[in-house]
Order: C-alpha cells, then structure tokens, then sequence
C-alpha cells in the first residue's frame, strides 16, 4: 500500500466532490480528530504551485517510480485523509488509476499476512492484515495492521480502518459525509486555491516523553496549516489555539526567537533569510497566528539546496 506515503509525506509539510478549491469545515465528520487534504492538480496548474509540483516529482514521485513501478505523479488527482475516535481513518485517492496500476496494488496487497477479496452490494474490496513487525509499515495516528480498500467507486481508491465506515463510503459514490456543523470541533483552514491543508486535535494525540515537541502539544487543543498558491506566491499559514491567551503569547515568543535564529543565520540563503524576516506572528485570546509568503523563486532555490 505504498499510496500511503503520500499521506506521510503531507504530514511533513498536512469533500463530498473533493472540490478544487480545497475542504471546508462542512466536509468532514464534526468527530474529526486529524485531517489531510492535498491538491496535486491544482500545485500543477498554479503559477506559485508548480514549483513546489516539481520538487515533489523530481524528489518523492521518482522514488516511488522506482521502487514500485507505479506513476503517481501521472495519475493522482487529490489525497484526503482523516480520522475519527469512532470509525477510525479514512483515505479517499482520487484520479484516474491504471488497471496496471491497480493490478500493482493488489499484487502487493495479496503478499501480507493475510488478503481477502470481498463483496458489498455488488462492489468489490479487500481486506489486508499486515505482519506486527513489517519494516514497511507507515506509522499514522489511528492506523493498525489492518485496513479495508476498494477500487470500485470510478476513479477512487477508498480505503478504512473500519469496515462499516468503507461500507458506508461505497454506499454514498465515495464521498465523504460533512457535518455541516463544527461547533468545538477542528478549524479547517482554506483559501481559493489551496494546495495542502491539514489539521488535528492534540487531545490524547502520542505526545513523545518531554521535550520541545511534547511542551507545545500538551499546551494547544487545535493545530491547522494550509499551504496555498495567493497572487501568484505561496503562503504558509499556521493555526493554534491554546488552553490560556498567556500560553498563546508564549508560543509567539518561542516562534518570533525561532524565526530570528533561522533567518540571521550565516548558513541561510539569503533570499530565504529575507522571506523568514517577514513572517507574522499574530495572537487574539487564545490563537496564534503564524504566516510566510514566499515567491516561487525562493521556494526553486531553497527545492535545489535541499
């Protein structure tokens, strides 16, 4: 299931119709406790996108080109990923997969532990349960060693950690079925055109033992970041909301200090140096504001040092 890399991947950065303008608030279950969403397409079709389209392509895409065959790149439209404490994850892959692509997919599918072909009002899917140690397993919060997946939806693959909730998305065309309300629940963070969202609830979140990491976690309720192409540039901006408004001052003083240390830098490449010195760091109550618009010059040059 190496599609699931993807997902890791938006990580390091992260509908009903999957729309290209991005998700809202109406498009996920109010329990949402993590979410993912990336536009492929639209960072192709962008002017600012396009850069970080083809570092992705050159750096990520070829990798798997490489050791599976497959041309993600060629063939996946949008990912959307998330998770609920009651049905677990679920995973949508949208484009236009080749049968040799899907073909490829099951071969790998059909060597775990154990593999099933299933059937649910005349649509197929597969049931895998991988091996406790696979050195291939992807760590994702919410995801075990077994997982429901079907191409049967045209132009989707539809994966679960539970078998009711991949029942339900074949049921419904594969679409996701909002809350249409989000009342205390995840803030989803969207512009026009948004290439990578993503969000989650650090409550119970698998917070690592101290540390700098840990300190911020146990400190926030909600985080979100959107990475989106606006007036030709693309901007990063960052969401959290904390327990305290002290706590949010707090946080924007470890940032604003990150920020000066990073862009003051003798190692840092200028231009990069300068669009870090114009980052804003905003705090209302309880929320932590944090933005960077950087050209898609800067973005080429810092793709080519990494």
């Amino acid at each position: 299931m190496r599609y699931l890399k993807l997902v890791t991947i938006c990580f390091l950065f992260l509908s009903p119709a999957l729309a290209c303008g991005g998700i809202d608030a109406d498009d996920l279950p109010g329990a949402t406790t993590w979410y993912v969403h990336v536009d492929f397409r639209e960072m192709q079709s962008s002017t600012a996108g396009k850069s970080l389209w083809d570092w992705l392509d050159g750096e990520v895409f070829d990798e798997i080109r490489d050791d599976a065959a497959i041309d993600i790149a060629a063939e996946v439209d949008r990912v959307t990923a998330y998770a609920t404490d009651e049905n677990g994850v679920v995973f949508v892959l949208e484009g236009n997969l080749s049968q040799e692509t899907k073909d490829k997919a099951l071969v790998a599918a059909a060597s775990a532990k154990k593999f099933d072909t299933l059937n649910f009002k005349g649509k197929t899917y597969y049931f895998v349960e991988r091996e406790e140690d696979d050195d291939h397993d992807i760590r994702i919060d919410g995801i075990n060693n077994e997982v429901y997946f079907s191409f049967a939806i045209k132009n989707k693959m539809i994966a679960a950690t539970s078998e009711q909730q991949l029942h339900a998305m074949l049921a419904n065309g594969g679409k996701i079925t909002g809350s249409k309300s989000h009342n205390g629940a995840l803030f989803i963070l969207t512009a026009e055109k948004s290439l990578i969202q993503a969000g989650l609830d650090t409550e119970g979140f698998d917070e690592e033992e101290g540390g700098f990491k840990s300190n911020i976690l146990r400190n926030t309720n909600h985080a979100a970041i959107l990475v989106a192409d606006i007036a030709g540039n693309i901007v990063v901006e960052a969401q959290l909301t904390t327990e305290e408004p002290e706590m949010a001052e707090s946080l924007a003083s470890i940032v604003r200090g990150l920020v000066a240390i990073a862009a003051f830098s003798d190692d840092m490449d200028p231009n990069v140096s300068a669009a870090l010195r114009s980052t804003k760091v905003i705090v209302k109550d309880n929320k932590l504001k944090v933005s960077v618009t950087v050209s898609p010059e800067i973005i080429k040059a810092a793709m080519d040092e990494a």
